[in-house]
């Protein structure tokens, strides 16, 4: 991580750490890196935001910064984060801006880029753009006809769409779905994209009015959207998150079906198909022991990363590898998507139920998870969480009382000021106990 860039992109409070300024600085940075690299063509640049008010006013920094430093602007509007990174590609853009803090809360926003061709920046030019970011204006600027042109790409949506239909084409036919957008940028293609694939379709949480994203509502409060799917009685249950670049599921009962259990039975689905490259699939370390036991049972390899979908999409990339995916949600096939694309992935898993004719429930049943809970502890330095010995003696002391019927794991948050503890044990009420005992700790520091 760089000085401005977390592990996805720029994110914290709008208008206090991610500012106008900031905006306007950080677009025209990445403009003139990309200038520079693009030799005597005109830079272009894709810019789409989430719904949170915020993004109105960053939107318009970032198209001055864009269009101050050269470049063109085609503004695709309210779109979730993989649809920008498809477009990326689509448009032959060099750079894609995403304004979006995901699944945080509305008060939040960030500053997201693609580079050429929908992938994530690399470090190096992640790198070269903080520098020149850094450094300010050290050139001319352009005028006249060089200033960059803005306009509208009126058929983002449908070309987004034809996109998912083209690479999902197994009717849905007969699927019954509850689809939570979470008053985000899914709200603005999901119900019309399932039902194109055929699918039965109620949508909730699908009214975003700038200020309720994320509000009780989405991946992080599925809750509500386990009763409404028995109350409907549906098949399943999506809930995807602000921005749409993940989702979890949940049965016909109201049981939650997680990130691990989605990328099992897509995993095992590509193997019985012959396509899963290598028998692999790739894994973050949050991954529940159980996900690797039921890979191991189906005679599917599994590559660990760290936490976070850019390591995932990393090892994807290094290995030449099909599918990877994290635990909450963010799931990666590579021969469709250039990031994590929640409505992909819900494309997909409804199609494994349509495929086998199986219950979402059976399909998840490949993974017996061990029981596991994920505490985040607020702190004011996670740096000084990281170095303090009282926090080693307790994750130690926890780590020989599991032993080897389970595991513990301290992680600090890439995006907020939060330190993760993840214990898994034979029990739910030992898992339970660890935990909370070793979060004290934590936030004591």
């Amino acid at each position: 991580m760089g000085k401005h860039f977390g592990t996805d992109g720029v994110r914290g409070l709008a208008n206090v750490d991610v500012t106008p300024e900031l905006a306007l600085a950080l677009a025209s940075a990445a403009a003139r890196v990309l200038a520079s690299h693009g030799g005597a063509r005109r830079p272009l640049a894709v810019v789409g935001r989430d719904p949170r008010a915020s993004g109105e006013m960053l939107e318009a920094a970032v198209v001055a910064g864009l269009t101050s430093a050269g470049a063109d602007v085609r503004l695709l509007g309210v779109l979730p984060t993989p649809a920008v990174a498809y477009l990326t590609q689509h448009y032959g853009a060099d750079v894609g801006v995403v304004l979006s803090a995901s699944h945080n809360a509305m008060p939040d926003n960030g500053i997201k880029l693609f580079a050429r061709g929908g992938t994530k920046l690399p470090d190096d030019l992640e790198s070269e753009i903080e520098d020149e970011l850094d450094r300010g204006w050290a050139r001319a600027r352009p005028v006249g006809a060089a200033v960059g042109r803005v306009s509208r790409a009126d058929d983002a949506v449908e070309a987004y769409l034809d996109h998912l239909i083209a690479v999902n084409p197994q009717s849905l036919q007969g699927v019954r779905v509850v689809v939570d957008c979470a008053n985000g940028a899914a709200s603005t293609v999901a119900a019309q994209l399932y039902r194109r694939a055929g699918a039965d379709v109620v949508v909730v949480a699908d009214a975003p009015d700038g200020y309720n994203i994320n509000d009780g509502v989405g991946s992080t409060h599925i809750g509500s959207l386990a009763a409404l799917v028995v109350e409907h009685g549906a098949d399943l249950g999506i809930a995807h998150d602000g921005d749409a670049d993940r989702c979890l599921a949940v049965d016909a009962s109201g049981a939650v079906v997680d990130g691990d259990q989605i990328l099992a039975i897509c995993a095992a689905a590509l193997k019985r198909r012959g396509v899963l490259i290598r028998d692999t699939v790739v894994a973050t370390v949050m991954s529940n022991l159980g996900f690797h036991h039921a890979m191991r049972s189906v005679g599917i390899d599994v590559l660990t990363t760290a936490v976070g979908d850019r390591y995932v999409l990393e090892a994807l990339t290094a290995e030449g590898l099909s599918l990877g995916g994290e635990q909450s949600g963010h799931v990666i096939f590579t021969d469709a998507a250039t990031t994590g694309d929640g409505l992909l992935t819900a494309l997909r898993l409804m199609g494994c139920m349509a495929e086998t004719g199986r219950s979402l429930a059976q399909l998840a049943a490949v993974v017996q998870r061990l029981p596991q809970i994920l505490v985040n502890v607020a702190v004011s330095d996670k740096s000084a969480v990281a170095e303090s010995a009282e926090v080693t003696a307790a994750v130690q002391d926890a780590a020989d009382e599991l032993g080897d019927s389970g595991r513990i794991l301290l992680r600090p948050s890439g995006t907020e000021q939060l330190v993760r503890v993840m214990v898994e044990a034979s029990s739910q009420a030992q898992a339970d106990a660890i935990a909370r005992r070793v979060a004290g700790v934590v936030g004591s520091v």
